[in-house]
């Protein structure tokens, strides 16, 4: 073959290149497009930015070492002003070690609101949005919450259905019907979004707030394992398209992104999950508010800063880079 022929060739192979490439990254952006309103259409409109609400500016200290503390708020307000949040979390994320650790506070915990006295701790939230909840939690625990995510619990079931198209496992421990607009039985069952969300939010637990804390933490765990999955990142953009009407955060795009690919590149491991109060460290009293849970307070804010605190896992992740491969006898 002469060289002029060679060239030809060559310049041809090059053009079909770039021309299938072409086409890959067209076809690509449609399929992300088509799928992100997909999504949205399946969200309809979403309460929580339907809401004309405004929040006083959160003043959120900057991130420290590349680990992440996010207000994570359940909402379900339905226009109502004085709404308290139904869950309250705290999302730890660290960008070394990609773990993830979650942290409920229980809403009846009795805690000093800043220029309001003792209250509940949900009641922060009505009183002054995310904010007053970050300042709350910097008072009582001396713990740092640097970003806020309000989720409107109308969308979770739509979220969980994205999410895990099959559904998600639980364990059933008796029936829950009370509430929730539908009869779960006991035992082993798959449960679709609208089916989870009445697990989570059954509030005639046996072990009352406690239970109902419990299998949020559990929902949330084993969804972020399928979140994380081959199938499921295929479906991001109409995941995006989801649950966009229904957050409300200040969580920018780039950070959003920096985790994601976190996750998705990173053996994560299992969710590690802390509730406040701790075990022994609280007791039921009735104050003018209600039924509210006394807390040790330093003992609280002790277990909380260890549980967040990243020496352990450092110690941790030495320990197993340096265990040597096992000696052959």
């Amino acid at each position: 073959m002469r060289r002029s022929e060679r060239k030809i060739k060559k310049r041809k192979g090059l053009r079909n290149f770039f021309i299938v490439a072409t086409l890959i990254v067209v076809v690509g952006l449609a399929y992300g497009v088509f799928q992100y309103y997909s999504g949205w259409s399946l969200a309809n409109k979403g309460l929580v930015k339907g809401e004309e609400t405004s929040y006083d500016e959160f003043e959120g200290a900057d991130p420290q070492f590349g680990e992440l503390n996010v207000l994570l708020l359940g909402s379900d307000s339905r226009g109502d002003e004085d709404a308290r949040a139904d869950t309250l979390m705290i999302a730890h994320y660290n960008q070394t070690t990609r773990k993830i650790k979650l942290v409920s506070i229980m809403r009846d915990t009795y805690v000093d609101i800043p220029d309001h006295g003792y209250h509940k701790m949900n009641t922060a939230f009505s009183l002054g949005g995310p904010e007053l909840v970050r300042k709350t939690i910097k008072q009582n625990f001396d713990i740092d919450v640097h970003s806020y995510a309000i989720v409107d619990f109308t969308g979770f079931s739509k979220i969980v259905d994205v999410i895990a198209p099959d559904g998600i496992e639980v364990d059933i421990p008796y029936t829950m019907s009370h509430g929730i607009g539908m009869t779960l039985q006991p035992g082993n069952q798959v449960l679709n979004g609208e089916q989870l969300l009445g697990y989570v939010r059954f509030r005639h637990d046996v072990h009352s707030d406690f239970g109902r804390v419990e299998r949020q933490q559990e929902a949330l765990s084993k969804l972020k394992d399928e979140a994380v999955s081959v199938h499921s990142i295929l479906k991001l953009p109409k995941l995006l398209g989801v649950v966009e009407p229904y957050i409300n955060t200040n969580v920018d795009s780039r950070t959003i992104l920096t985790i994601g690919k976190g996750l998705i590149g990173g053996k994560t491991g299992e969710i590690e999950t802390l509730r406040i109060p701790v075990e022994n460290s609280f007791e039921d009293k009735r104050v003018a508010a209600g039924a509210v849970l006394s807390i040790d307070f330093e003992k609280n804010k002790q277990a909380l800063q260890q549980f967040l605190s990243t020496e352990d896992e450092a110690e941790n992740d030495e320990l197993d880079e340096e265990v040597p491969p096992e000696e052959t006898k």
